[in-house]
């Protein structure tokens, strides 16, 4: 999927030409890396909070149009008020078509429903990860990973060097090989519990009846 902002350049900075932004149905944001400098800019408050609810904004190489030219970027971060649906402020790098850029991309888990570990043996899929950084050209950059759970038996994981990765992407990582899913058995407290409650209720019920009959 394609993204597009329309931004315009800001020249007043601070707290209070921020707020009068947001009084319009604007958001402060900036825009830098690359050759140029740092540009102060602002955009559509309900267009950059519609493609903040789409899981490939955050990881796509976007365009921003600026005064008529084109650039392409990425979403580096996104300030966001803690309970209301407001964006507070947005920060956008520049990116190189010829340079590599380092992006976290998310994971998709496939076929969990169906995992012999879930279906046949009561198991649980427990991701480790719920994204991963990966190293790429722009233009090579995935929407999403693909983690096919499908063969995963009771205690069975998955670790980032298993992970299949599009032609020309590949995972940032260190140190150990990280486990990125696994299947868990169901905890042995909740059954327990669950013993205990069929229990108490089969003595209620006889302490029940024994004083029925006492009666």
């Amino acid at each position: 999927m394609k993204f597009e902002i329309e931004a315009r350049k800001r020249t007043l900075q601070g707290s209070g030409a921020s707020r009068r932004l947001r009084r319009e149905n604007r958001v402060p944001a900036i825009v830098y890396g690359g050759t140029a400098g740092p540009q102060m800019i602002d955009i559509d408050h309900n267009e950059i909070l519609l493609n903040l609810r789409k899981e490939g904004f955050r990881s796509s190489v976007l365009t921003l149009k600026l005064d008529g030219q084109r650039q392409q970027a990425l979403l580096r971060d996104a300030q966001v008020h803690p309970w209301k649906p407001l964006v507070l402020h947005c920060d956008f790098l520049r990116v190189d078509a010829t340079h590599a850029i380092h992006q976290r991309i998310p994971l998709h888990f496939l076929n969990g429903e169906i995992a012999p570990g879930v279906k046949l043996e009561g198991g649980a899929v427990a991701a480790a990860l719920n994204d991963i950084e990966v190293s790429c050209l722009p233009q090579h950059l995935p929407a999403f990973i693909e983690v096919d759970l499908k063969e995963l038996a009771l205690g069975d994981m998955i670790h980032v060097s298993e992970l299949v990765f599009p032609d020309k992407v590949t995972p940032v990582v260190s140190g150990d090989d990280q486990v990125v899913v696994s299947i868990i058995a169901p905890k042995v407290v909740e059954e327990e519990e669950v013993e205990g409650e069929e229990v108490e209720g089969a003595e209620a019920a006889a302490t029940d009846e024994k004083d029925e009959k006492d009666d």
